[in-house]
């Protein structure tokens, strides 16, 4: 319940800090290449419940037919304002409203994709879906993206199996560590 309560209490303090930054970002997505400004995506949550996690659209708007599933690197399909948001991590803050709702934590693993629940074992992914997922996770605050799928689903596991507030905290702060580039030290 503690968390839960921190949860909805910094989501709404953040999305009111952050009002001014959202409507740039969304103002720029839309003048660059129109609405909608937020990509929903079916994610699996708490009790591998699914729920549509929110992002802002960071691709064109028919990237899905234009190419792979998976991005890389020199994607044409990720437009000028998507290759910063990305970069900065801006695209994920709709996500705040998702944890207002009480979809996601500020602190969890990253909601999966639900093809995604084939890489867990079946007491791995039961495991998975005990908690609700993050904004961020151990896994983004020790590697950003600089881990192999294996590593990312190891770190996920093992927040779920050490999960405390003051685990969640130092997340928290290894996360803006590694935003700012100080890394997660």
């Amino acid at each position: 319940m503690i968390k839960r309560a921190f949860d909805f209490a910094a989501s709404a303090l953040a999305l009111l800090l952050l009002s001014p930054v959202l409507a740039t970002v969304a103002l720029v997505v839309w003048l660059e290449d129109g609405p909608p400004v937020l990509f929903r995506q079916a994610r699996i949550g708490l009790g591998g419940r699914p729920f549509q996690m929110l992002k802002f659209r960071s691709m064109v708007k028919d990237a899905a037919a234009r190419g792979p599933y998976y991005t890389q690197g020199a994607d044409p399909r990720i437009t000028r304002v998507g290759r910063f948001i990305r970069r900065t991590s801006l695209d994920e803050l709709p996500q705040l409203i998702n944890v207002l709702k009480g979809e996601m934590s500020l602190v969890g693993p990253r909601p999966d994709l639900p093809a995604q629940q084939s890489l867990y074992a079946p007491e791995d992914w039961a495991l998975r879906c005990s908690v609700r997922p993050g904004l961020t996770g151990l896994a983004q605050a020790l590697y950003r993206s600089d881990c192999t799928e294996r590593e990312r689903l190891e770190a996920d596991l093992r927040y779920v199996r050490e999960a405390s507030f003051g685990l969640d905290l130092k997340i928290l702060w290894w996360t803006l560590g590694r935003l700012s580039g100080r890394g997660a030290n």
